[in-house]
């Protein structure tokens, strides 16, 4: 299936491992160019490099989102320098889950405020561009109770919250905006992956809870982040789209 995206722009923030990684190669397999983000210098310098000779343009940058002034340039920059945006996914997370006044203050501003600054900041770039999209990364954490309520999981119920007003107020624009809830999701250097040898039984225990018998990937919730973000999901928006395996049990109405 064409998306309709080859040639567009899309910003990515944490974009250079886990799920924010797969999102980045899914855009770049669309053809579309890529802003991504993260904190790790070499970590950007080492995803930017490996695209360094593909068909799409792909530019890392190293930001903190708890900076706004500097996500807001960060934004203003990649429009300058791709000629637009089009597509802008909130991805990153502090994956504070402990209930800690550290890890509230975390999820807060990295997590929440993160979203709400990248959005705000793209707005008026978005307003300018044929097919426009939000999507923030929540969590089936934000949609029920499980072992995250607490920071991480009532900030994610506050991104659900925030993006379904945004698609509200810039329906009549143009701009779709949705949020993407993936359940336990496996990758190298990942919590789960530490968890599988620091905590067996726990990680035994979040396997035997899906249905499916496994967690998901990265590649399997980017491809619905790619796909909810192009015009060809164009009547999609205020959604909250779960990609768990059936591990939630509540009926969305």
């Amino acid at each position: 299936m064409d998306l309709r995206i080859a040639q567009k722009t899309a910003l990515v923030t944490g974009g250079t491992k886990g799920i924010g990684r797969a999102i980045v190669d899914a855009f770049v397999a669309e053809g579309a160019n890529v802003a991504f983000c993260a904190r790790s210098a070499a970590e950007v310098a080492a995803t930017e490099s490996e695209f360094a000779n593909g068909p799409a343009t792909v530019v890392g940058t190293v930001l903190d989102v708890r900076d706004s002034e500097a996500l807001g340039r960060w934004v203003a920059d990649s429009a300058k320098r791709f000629g637009g945006i089009d597509m802008v996914v909130s991805n990153v997370s502090a994956l504070a889950i402990p209930d800690t006044a550290a890890n509230w203050t975390d999820s807060i501003e990295v997590d929440l405020m993160g979203t709400v600054n990248l959005v705000k900041a793209s707005i008026p770039f978005l307003e300018q561009s044929t097919a426009p999209s939000i999507v923030a990364l929540s969590s089936v954490s934000g949609r029920e109770v499980d072992f995250a309520s607490g920071p991480y999981g009532t900030v994610k119920t506050a991104i659900i919250g925030y993006i379904a007003g945004v698609a509200y107020q810039l329906a009549a624009k143009g701009i779709r905006a949705n949020t993407v809830s993936p359940g336990n999701t496996y990758h190298a250097g990942g919590v789960w992956e530490s968890l599988e040898t620091s905590d067996t039984d726990f990680f035994t225990e979040a396997v035997g809870l899906n249905p499916t018998g496994r967690m998901g990937t990265p590649q399997e919730i980017a491809a619905s982040v790619v796909f909810l973000s192009s015009p060809v999901s164009s009547r999609t928006t205020g959604a909250n789209l779960l990609i768990d395996g059936a591990l939630t049990r509540g009926i969305q109405f």
